[in-house]
């Protein structure tokens, strides 16, 4: 069965270009959980409230998931040895382009300490030019700042990249890679020591920007980052803004802030009234966040204290805390659930189903759900915002098919309603093809359309097309036609499949795979020769990675961008060129 999963190509073969692709497609969307968990087969989960494990789970702390962060970084690694330009633009492209956190670490990670550092090159021992300095990509990284948006790294992030790096395996990856002294006992940080410190001067020098990131959680987070990178404040004003007493070193060596200091401090709510805390928060200003952590016990977090505030939430942490807000009966407050309706229609993933299920009002549970719709059309209208892009859904549900049609189903559920109808087209195929159209691009339209699908009889992939093509459906000439292709790739001949393409007259820009195999059942190789007889890009994903709310997005955007024609009659993947394009920090 292992054998008959893998690409047609070894995974040492495929360049960096299609590295990166597959890493986008295949890789887990979190490093760090802040919940106990369990790995299973490499998987991080959470873990069940009872605390039995399944067999051969071991447990996971919170913090790191070790696993995922050492293949991550291997990947990359690899496609940096392979191509340090594709892996500086992919860098960069993660920061400006993505709200892949986890990966933004990780990359900055890697380009703070890989090997293109601006050295002179010498000709005739002059030196004649200095070599490219991707090592201030990393930097850059860091320290970019926007108002307001998510794109920049958070504190912690920042901190996180060098508990990336001071990992023993990422160190170990890094000096085997060359990367860091391999007789050091240190870890190689590379320039995230003096970005560190860039970083948090900035944020000195501009006193309402750290006051702002102290009044939104991160008081804590900045004192370890300090710590860690040995920063030296240029007043003692830095220690009063996050209330840090300061003590003198053993060597005395010590004047910043050691005396005079002006502490200010957060005071418990203990005594105070429902009522004067309310108070407290509008007089103050305060945060949800500066408030959780004061209130007393006998008081809690009521439904007036919560209604005070709602507005300083995110319209992320607003729909999280959607569970809170039903429990204290607060969704009945007409301009509360405005402000709610508002943050779920601003959703970039699809972790709503997640919180879905802990809600108990139907209206709220579909509306949640349609927040994930929201998110899946945005990725699709964001991939195909510069060209005409159609789409063909092929779906296998022949008897190969029993006990995987299930999980083709969960996945289709998860990103048909982000395709407008009038783009797309649906067909199942055993030795027959049967055209499907839902009755509204929604999730449950979807699940409704799909729920009478059964597995069963032969596989002709060329049926669906077949049925496509006898419906009536025809493409504008300008436009650009995607394959994905939902199964286990078992069936006719791939120059078979191809035909029908063009029998039917159809240009086919690309294909992708949306990869389910059924228990012990062998995978075939139809699609990836078929695209390989047509000379298209391919890429495939597994349809256990649309379990991940986030990962939903980020694989839609991948499979949507519309393939680039090049020379020889072929094309190339769209969405590396649009990580080429992307302009290099600095």
């Amino acid at each position: 069965m292992a054998n008959a999963n893998k690409p047609l190509l070894p995974e040492a073969q495929l360049g960096p270009a299609e590295q990166l692709l597959d890493l986008v497609l295949s890789s887990s969307a979190h490093l760090w959980h802040n919940r106990p968990g369990y790995e299973l087969k490499g998987v991080w989960q959470m873990r069940p409230k009872g605390g039995v494990l399944p067999k051969g789970a071991a447990v996971v702390r919170p913090g790191l998931h070790a696993t995922a962060a050492i293949a991550l970084y291997k990947r990359l690694l690899e496609i940096n040895k392979l191509n340090a330009e594709l892996m500086a633009h992919f860098a960069s492209y993660a920061l400006s382009s993505t709200d892949w956190r986890d990966l933004k670490v990780a990359c900055a990670a890697l380009m703070l300490v890989q090997l293109r550092a601006g050295q002179p090159v010498k000709d005739e021992g002059e030196v004649a030019f200095y070599d490219d300095d991707f090592r201030r990509i990393g930097e850059a990284m860091l320290l970019h700042y926007e108002k307001k948006s998510a794109k920049m790294m958070t504190p912690k992030a920042v901190l996180r990249v060098a508990e990336l790096l001071e990992h023993p395996e990422i160190a170990k990856l890094n000096r085997a890679a060359g990367l860091g002294d391999p007789g050091s006992k240190k870890p190689p940080l590379g320039r995230w020591k003096k970005a560190a410190q860039k970083w948090l001067a900035y944020r000195e020098s501009n006193p309402q920007l750290l006051a702002g990131l102290v009044k939104a959680g991160f008081k804590e987070t900045i004192k370890a980052l300090a710590r860690k990178c040995g920063y030296k404040p240029a007043s003692p004003a830095f220690f009063e803004v996050l209330g840090w007493k300061q003590k003198q070193a053993a060597g005395g060596h010590r004047t910043v802030g050691m005396t005079g200091l002006k502490l200010e401090k957060s005071e418990r709510f203990d005594g105070l009234s429902e009522a004067e805390i309310c108070e407290a928060i509008e007089t103050q200003g305060l945060t949800y966040k500066e408030v959780v952590g004061r209130l007393p016990k006998d008081v809690g977090l009521t439904p007036a204290i919560l209604a005070v505030l709602v507005p300083t939430l995110s319209d992320r942490d607003l729909r999280i805390m959607t569970p809170t807000l039903e429990e204290l009966g607060l969704m009945a407050d007409a301009e509360i659930r405005q402000r709610w309706e508002k943050a779920v229609a601003t959703s970039t993933d699809q972790r709503a189903l997640n919180i879905a299920k802990n809600v108990k009002n139907k209206e709220l549970k579909e509306k949640l759900e349609e927040a994930a719709d929201v998110a899946a059309r945005k990725a699709v209208a964001e991939a195909t915002r510069e060209a005409d892009v159609r789409v063909m859904f092929l779906i296998d549900k022949s008897g190969s098919m029993q006990g995987a049609i299930e999980k083709s189903k969960d996945a289709l559920t998860r990103i048909l309603a982000g395709f407008p109808l009038e783009k797309l087209h649906i067909a199942t195929f055993d030795t027959a093809g049967t055209v499907l159209k839902p009755k509204a691009a929604s999730r449950a339209a979807v699940a409704h359309m799909l729920d009478r699908i059964s597995a069963g009889g032969g596989t002709v992939h060329a049926a669906a097309v077949r049925a496509i093509h006898q419906s009536g459906v025809h493409f504008p000439e300008a436009a650009r036609l995607i394959v994905i292709v939902v199964g286990d790739e078992a069936g006719e001949a791939g120059d078979q499949f191809a035909r029908v393409f063009r029998e039917c007259g159809y240009a086919v820009g690309a294909m992708a795979m949306l990869v389910s195999v059924a228990g012990n059942a062998a995978r075939g190789n139809t699609v990836r020769t078929c695209a390989a007889q047509l000379k298209v890009p391919y890429s495939e994903v597994q349809a256990e990675s649309f379990d991940d709310p986030y990962q939903v997005p980020r694989v839609l955007k991948a499979f949507m961008d519309a393939p680039v024609p090049v020379g020889g009659g072929s094309a190339g993947h769209g969405w590396v060129e649009r990580v080429m394009k992307t302009p290099l920090l600095s």
